[in-house]
Order: structure tokens, then sequence, then C-alpha cells
């Protein structure tokens, strides 16, 4: 039995519903079925009675739900209370796919900085700031999840995407004559989703819809290949070698900026976590985000009032 199995049985008793607990949990869902189905073996007694249509608690499973809940709480306060003991000096960093090159550099002397190997979507990174299973986080947020999450947030970075066309073009192409992709996979890919959603929408580019995880890596250059017009390159998309038959053409009227925010708690006062914010933001600058022909989404934290 693992703590994890145990918030996955609460997840599911709360939404009576598999599909809605896997999507709150960021998992999939037939994995989150066996990790159901292995807790069960382990304590010995069916938790759900499930059909087609329905999911619901057993008496077993409604007995024990107080009790696990109980102890997922003890077990959340045992975890804080050892950040406080021992964690003084360490801070807990997560990200996406990006991080500044000079990381280590800009942390020297300030704390036990200690990057999280989970790498997750922006929307699950800026959660576990919340949630307390990180004290910083890397990713893409708009104010609202700063609201939501009780964040704040810094500009970190910025990328000027790109699109990729077929051919050896690499004139830029306006905003308006590209194609965006949007995953149906929202688990994965719900920030991208809404950026794309509102930069189709702002500037007239137009939407595919795909569900493949083709938003980066090969399956990418196939959709570029099968859609004949350029399409927008997500962030994900910079580690990747373009093939040969591909070109990269940049994005005017206006170019597309994507930002990293640093994010952590708005009610944050352990002094490591707020110096390690401090030193990673602190020379940062605006990146050229605010120049003239520049498109940001209308959430984004760092957007100019009227830009």
């Amino acid at each position: 039995m693992e703590l994890r199995q145990l918030r996955y049985f609460v997840a599911v008793a709360e939404e009576l519903n598999f599909g809605r607990a896997a999507a709150r949990l960021l998992i999939a869902g037939p994995s989150l079925s066996q990790q159901i189905k292995a807790l069960e073996q382990d304590l010995g007694v069916g938790l759900f009675i499930r059909d087609r249509r329905s999911v619901a608690l057993t008496p077993a499973g409604s007995a024990l739900l107080p009790d696990v809940r109980a102890l997922l709480e003890r077990a959340d306060e045992l975890r804080r209370r050892a950040d406080r003991l021992s964690g003084a000096g360490s801070v807990r960093l997560g990200y996406v796919n990006w991080l500044p090159p000079n990381l280590a550099e800009l942390t020297s002397g300030i704390a036990q900085l200690h990057v999280d190997t989970w790498v997750l979507p922006s929307h699950a990174q800026a959660a576990r700031v919340a949630d307390g299973s990180l004290d910083l986080a890397v990713c893409w947020v708009r104010t609202t999840d700063l609201a939501e999450h009780g964040l704040q947030a810094r500009l970190l970075g910025a990328e000027r995407l790109y699109a990729v066309a077929t051919g050896a073009n690499t004139s830029p192409v306006r905003a308006r004559d590209i194609r965006v992709l949007v995953d149906d996979d929202t688990t994965s890919w719900l920030s991208w989703n809404v950026f794309a959603g509102e930069f189709a929408h702002t500037t007239g580019a137009q939407i595919v819809r795909i569900e493949d995880g083709g938003i980066a890596g090969p399956y990418f250059f196939d959709h570029v290949r099968a859609n004949r017009r350029p399409l927008l390159s997500s962030p994900k998309g910079r580690t990747t070698t373009l093939p040969p038959d591909l070109a990269r053409r940049p994005v005017i009227d206006p170019e597309v900026i994507w930002t990293w925010s640093l994010v952590w708690r708005r009610d944050e006062v352990r002094s490591t976590v707020l110096a390690a914010a401090d030193a990673m933001t602190r020379d940062v600058g605006d990146l050229g985000i605010y120049g003239s022909g520049v498109w940001l989404p209308a959430g984004d934290p760092h957007r100019q009032v009227g830009g």
C-alpha cells in the first residue's frame, strides 16, 4: 500500500468517475484503475462498485474513506514539519522543459536547490507549488491561474515562436497565414491549447485539431507535411532538429511570444525560497516582450495593460 494509492482512492471517491479522477490526478485512466485494484488487493476489500455507467463506494469503501483522509492529512503535516525542521536551506524547483542555463550560478550560495525530476505540464507544476509539493516552478501561467492557486509570478524567460513549413523558404510568414495545432489530450496539453486557442482567435490563424500528441516531436513534422501550410511550433519543439525537407520561418504581424514564469506561493515566508526567487529573476529585464508588433495572450501576467 502506498500513499499515492490512497490519494487515488480519495479522488475516485470524491468524483465517483474514473475519467474525471484521472484528469484531476494527471494520470492515465488505465493506470488509475490498476492502482485502485492493487490497493483493493492489499487491503483485502473492494472499495468501489463499477459498471459501464456508474461508480459507487462499497460499504467498506465508505467506512474507510474518513480514515484514509485523516491518514493523508497526517502525512501532509509530517511532510510540512519535516520541511520546517530540515529543509530550511533547501528549495525544491520544478519545471516543464526549460530552465535558465546559468541556474547553478544564479542560486550559488543562497540555497541548496533541488531540481525536481518529475517533469509535468505547466498547469500541473503550478498546482504542485500551490499544494506544497514544490517551492518554485518554471512554467507558463495566466493571471487566473495565479489567483486560483494563490501564487505570484515573475518573468524568467521568453521565447519567440516560429512556424515550420515544407520546402526551403525561410522568409517571414504572417500570423494569420499559419495554422496551429490543438490536441484533444488536455491532461498533457492544457496550457498549449489555451495559448493556441487565443492566438488563433486574435490573429485569424487556423486551428487544426489532433489527438496523437503531435504538438511536438516527429508527429509534429508529419502534421507539417500533411497540412502543407506553416504550423506554429511550440516551446517543446525547440530541441528537436528539423528534417531537411522542412524549414523554420519567423512569424510576424505579430511576433508570437511564449513566456516562462517563476512562481511561488503568495504566503511564502521562508527566506531561502524568497531569496532563490529573487536571485533567479533579479536581472531578467523585460526580454524584449513589450515592443510593438508583439503578441502575448490577454491573460499573460507579464502583458502590459493595454498591450
